[in-house]
């Protein structure tokens, strides 16, 4: 039997008692109907086979067609979405999972192709670095279009009624995509926002519309059930920079906590080619700003996981490419058995093959 007594003991969130403290991270999957962007029905297979993490968090998902920059990821705006992911979290909670849905919109990460020719919207005109996969292949990313300041309420609704939706959908809970170079992570960036209003220029401002969406989905749900996800280094994809990552980041974890957020899921590398070396990791800086529940993640093992909670780094730590291949990575962690390995051609394609095709321990 294992010693990893930390990672595999309860955690309670809030009002939810979640039976180890491994998290399910949101993975993009890119399986949902192309009709509609519906979760798609083996949808439900994949989540109920990894029911064992204390907590698992959905792939990302569409607040409204504005939010769209990928294909086939599922979406969070119209009934036959909610009505897909309500199968999911039936049977989740039917084999005892805790299951929250993260809510996305990707901002410039598009391209016209997704919005019948528009420009993808963005805080500023400032085109991301890369290209994006549409139904016609792989295409350059281009300028998007500034928001008007008149549009931003707007997008907060889209949040707040997705989070709406995610309850009638029968989640436990929401957390807010913040990361890794979406909508609200290039607000937050002074790299990617350049805006003059009052929603650019100081970290105040920059962090004001982050936070009207993070209020606004705490009127829906309350605090407790709400978590944001963080990605603090700079983000290659994208293009992801900002002049003081430092002060920004903690100005917004702090806000978040002043919010009484439920949990904050900080990504920053540990493992894998841009490792911050240890006095460069922001993380231990937004735990000490957050007094809410801690998820780290980025490249962690059982051995790390196990240290990073026994060391107070963090309450859960979240697994995302050993979860695609081990559906029962607790089990496994408990068994100390060793771990398959994912097939990387078939992450985001091939529907079952690669997605609910990775037998169990036992």
């Amino acid at each position: 039997m294992s010693n990893h007594s930390n990672l595999l003991s309860p955690f309670r969130l809030g009002r939810l008692e979640l039976k180890n403290r491994t998290v399910m991270a949101p993975m993009t999957r890119s399986r949902a109907l192309v009709d509609g962007n519906v979760p798609n029905p083996l949808a439900v297979t994949y989540y109920v086979q990894r029911a064992s993490a204390g907590l698992l968090i959905t792939e990302a998902t569409q607040v409204s067609l504005q939010g769209v920059g990928y294909i086939r990821t599922p979406g969070m705006h119209s009934p036959e979405q909610v009505a897909g992911w309500k199968k999911v979290t039936d049977a989740v909670h039917a084999a005892g999972g805790v299951i929250y849905a993260q809510l996305w919109h990707v901002g410039r990460m598009s391209h016209p192709d997704f919005h019948d020719g528009q420009l993808p919207v963005a805080p500023s005109a400032i085109p991301a670095d890369g290209e994006v996969f549409t139904f016609k292949g792989k295409t350059r990313m281009v300028t998007p279009r500034a928001l008007e300041t008149a549009e931003i309420p707007g997008i907060v609704e889209q949040f707040r009624r997705a989070a709406e939706n995610a309850r009638e959908a029968g989640f436990d809970g929401v957390e807010l995509h913040g990361s890794n170079g979406y909508l609200l992570d290039q607000f937050l960036r002074d790299g990617s926002n350049q805006r003059t209003d009052a929603y650019g220029g100081s970290i105040e401002n920059r962090a004001r519309f982050p936070l009207e969406v993070a209020r606004a989905v705490v009127g829906v749900w309350g605090a407790e059930r709400v978590g944001y996800r963080l990605s603090p280094q700079p983000f290659p994809y994208g293009g992801m920079t900002d002049s003081n990552p430092v002060e920004t980041f903690t100005y917004m974890a702090r806000e978040l906590n002043r919010l009484k957020l439920g949990y904050l899921h900080v990504t920053e590398a540990v493992s894998g080619k841009s490792v911050p070396s240890p006095e460069q990791r922001i993380s231990p800086l937004l735990r000490k700003a957050f007094q809410g529940a801690f998820i780290v993640n980025g490249g962690y093992d059982a051995r790390t996981g196990e240290a990073a909670i026994a060391s107070g780094e963090a309450d859960l730590v979240s697994y995302g490419v050993p979860f695609i291949a081990n559906p029962d990575l607790p089990e496994r962690f408990r068994h100390e058995a060793p771990l398959a390995q994912p097939d990387f051609a078939t992450f985001f394609s091939g529907e079952e093959k690669g997605y609910t095709d990775y037998p169990a321990l036992r």
